[in-house]
């Protein structure tokens, strides 16, 4: 898989809510549930899904690295 190819899956997901998991330095992990609100040339958005509305961004990198996992998820709509 490359960036291009990555690039374009996440576009298709823009607007869609997937469980995340982010793996980051010293054995961290980072688990939410957030919203792809935005796709640019290095680097994408993702609204979180809770009390508190926060933007993270991510480069394709991080997928293609295995840091970042995409799953999806149901989410009940209230």
């Amino acid at each position: 898989m490359n960036i291009d190819k990555i690039r374009k899956d996440i576009l298709k997901k823009r607007g869609n809510a997937f469980a995340f998991k982010f793996k980051g330095a010293r054995n961290q992990v980072d688990e939410f549930i957030g919203k792809i609100v935005g796709v640019y040339q290095s680097v994408f958005t993702i609204e979180v899904i809770g009390k508190v509305k926060r933007i993270k961004s991510f480069s394709y990198n991080d997928i293609l690295i295995r840091n970042l996992e995409i799953k999806e998820v149901a989410i009940k709509q209230s």
